[in-house]
């Protein structure tokens, strides 16, 4: 019979010499997990002595403290019952008179100051946050208000459609859910929600590697012709990281892995340090955070092409260099996405367009031989048509379908993208195209941005060639 345990006793171990914390009314000793957990040791020791159902019930699927914590298990967690009078209420969240409504919403910005509204502070922060002083998040949208469009008159269109092809697969349109944490804590739907809206598009979601939810169950009610790809950290558990490739491989509806490099350390983002939530750990060591630093071109993609056939695609991509290393390991490499990790790690790194004009200047045969996609800043259908005019294949929304999520559920992230296509499609009509395709560099004018392209590049002293 299980030992049983006051809550008393649960409190006296709440520091990194003796760490308890109890889940769904059983104890754990997670002094020996703090090392370990992908996330970080901070958010452990903040819960600390005490009963952390309510936080990991939020960004955990279900199971995996069984996979990782059932040796620990101490025993079941008396609680007392609160005295009379003592009950504690949740207080209210307040909204503004007059608050639209979701389908009332005509643009994301009027959907983010929803999900600001009913959303935790928490996870709010946890959301909005970028590295330092926000300059590369901020960046990657406005940069786009540099790019002027070139519409074509006294042309026909009636017709328009947006769809678009990305890695041999069919999607109803070039907009795609981005890899984005911790779902739940906007919506109890989390990624499963996010996967129902893409569904009505015919729209691509890439499923975080942290996802709050099992795979299977997201992709459970999905259509069998819905596109999902997964997104992978390379863990310093090496075998945890196959396990899970394992269990990719087994998902038919999964159809690429997004392996993602540009957070092999996470940034400063100050607006989490400041909530008394603190998923950043900015001032742990590299071990803690739970990432190989240590992930390198002839290395890493052999190992990952081991244990998958999946596509591979490349995630964060930031100079036109790596963009010619990429395309030099095709076919191993399918894809790219040009992205900055929405300005959450290196602040004042370029924003994506800026990178995709640089491939442009320096080494345009890189997009016939990969699929090339951004990710960060895309606010308006007008931010899509000038992406893909300059080469993008699709482009990838992370806080956005999150947002939605927190405005509405389900049906708020599909007003999200209902919002992106109509103005998409309204962009290109106006521009003179009636699909996707039609797009080019002659419906641009990037004049404004060509001045701060990077001119050299040097390595170990020596200039990267870009010729393919």
């Amino acid at each position: 019979m299980a030992k049983r345990l006051t809550v008393r006793e649960l409190q006296l171990h709440a520091s990194s010499e003796s760490c308890w914390i109890a889940l769904c009314g059983r104890v754990y000793d997670i002094t020996g997990f703090l090392g370990h957990h992908p996330g970080g040791s901070s958010i452990l020791l903040n819960l600390a002595g005490q009963d952390a159902t309510k936080e990991y019930d939020l960004v955990h699927p279900p199971g995996l403290v069984d996979e990782h914590l059932s040796s620990s298990f101490l025993g079941l967690l008396e609680i007392d019952p609160p005295a009379a009078g003592d009950e504690t209420l949740e207080p209210e969240r307040s909204t503004s008179a007059g608050t639209i409504s979701v389908k009332q919403a005509l643009n994301l910005h009027e959907i983010e100051a929803l999900a600001k509204e009913r959303l935790p502070h928490k996870a709010w922060a946890y959301y909005v946050s970028a590295a330092d002083d926000n300059l590369s998040k901020t960046r990657n949208n406005s940069v786009y208000q540099s790019i002027l469009l070139r519409p074509r008159v006294f042309v026909d269109c009636t017709a328009c459609n947006p769809s678009t092809t990305v890695l041999g697969h069919h999607l109803g349109m070039p907009i795609y859910a981005s890899p984005a944490a911790k779902a739940r804590m906007a919506h109890p739907s989390g990624e499963a929600g996010i996967a129902t809206a893409c569904a009505k598009f015919g729209a691509l979601q890439i499923i975080s590697h942290n996802a709050s939810m099992d795979l299977v169950d997201i992709v459970r009610g999905a259509p069998k012709d819905q596109v999902f790809g997964w997104q992978l950290y390379c863990l310093n558990d090496v075998r945890q990281s196959e396990r899970r490739i394992q269990k990719v491989n087994q998902i038919k509806q999964i159809k690429f892995i997004v392996l993602t490099l540009d957070a092999p350390f996470p940034g400063k983002r100050e607006v989490e340090l400041r909530s008394t939530m603190d998923f950043s750990r900015s001032n742990a060591p590299p071990q803690v955070w739970g990432t190989d630093a240590s992930l390198a071109w002839e290395k890493t993609l052999p190992w990952l092409r081991k244990h998958t056939d999946l596509p591979i695609v490349l995630k964060g991509i930031q100079t036109y260099e790596d963009a010619v290393l990429a395309a030099r390991y095709a076919p191993t490499v399918s894809g790219i996405i040009i992205s900055n990790h929405g300005g959450r790690a290196l602040d004042t790194a370029p924003s994506p367009i800026e990178t995709l004009l640089e491939i442009h200047h320096h080494c345009p045969e890189v997009f016939p031989r990969l699929d090339v996609m951004v990710d960060g800043g895309i606010k308006r259908g007008t931010d899509v048509v000038k992406a893909l005019a300059l080469g993008a294949k699709a482009v990838g929304i992370g806080r956005a379908p999150l947002w939605g999520l927190a405005a509405g559920g389900p049906a708020g992230v599909e007003r999200v993208l209902e919002i992106l296509s109509e103005e998409t499609a309204t962009a290109m009509r106006l521009l003179g195209v009636s699909n996707v395709k039609q797009l080019s560099r002659q419906h641009v004018n990037t004049r404004a941005l060509e001045s701060g392209i990077f001119t050299s590049a040097w390595d170990k002293g020596e200039r990267v060639e870009s010729k393919l």
